[in-house]
């Protein structure tokens, strides 16, 4: 026959106190470690957007002056209105319109030179973005050939967010189109 001890012990069933306090303590951080990482990921998620809005307005402008022919106009207007220089064959291998720097062996614009009137625009404020941001974009052109004639057009493009309480690196596209 079991003890009265032995039957106490068989019949008591539960959490003590102190098991509750430490499944407790244990919840508490693993939901503030959790909380803690909220505003991390959003701002994670608008310096994404911002460096995809630089890079959409990048590409549409640089696809726009790549279709350019070489040997025609040296300006054309943008389908935001803008009047766009593009360079001439008269100054082969000279970097025409917003200076450059090369930064870890890349070539970007250098933004902390004056904007230059005709390589150079804000966009209007995009009334998709929340923030209701703008964006500077500045670009640069080096042809190669002759006085005469181009035969090559290699355009620097960059595109970097303006205003923001934060600095912003500008995002920079590089192509090149040849006869």
């Amino acid at each position: 026959m079991l003890s009265r001890l032995a039957k106490r012990k068989i019949r008591q069933s539960g959490f003590t106190l102190v098991e509750v306090l430490v499944a407790t303590i244990v919840l508490l951080t693993g939901v503030v470690a959790v909380a803690q990482l909220v505003p991390v990921a959003v701002t994670a998620n608008n310096v994404s957007r911002r460096d995809s809005t630089a890079l959409v307005i990048a590409q549409r402008e640089l696809a726009q002056m790549l279709k350019q022919p070489l040997g025609g106009p040296t300006t054309f207007t943008d389908a935001l209105g803008n009047s766009c220089n593009l360079g001439t064959a008269g100054a082969p291998g000279v970097t025409q319109g917003s200076p450059v720097v090369v930064i870890a062996n890349r070539p970007t614009i250098n933004f902390s030179a004056a904007a230059v009137g005709g390589w150079s625009f804000t966009t209007p404020v995009d009334v998709e973005d929340p923030y209701g941001a703008r964006y500077d974009v500045r670009w640069a052109a080096i042809m190669d050939g002759n006085a005469a004639k181009a035969a090559s057009r290699r355009i620097i493009i960059s595109a970097r967010l303006l205003g923001g309480n934060r600095f912003s690196l500008p995002l920079t596209l590089d192509a090149m189109v040849q006869q």
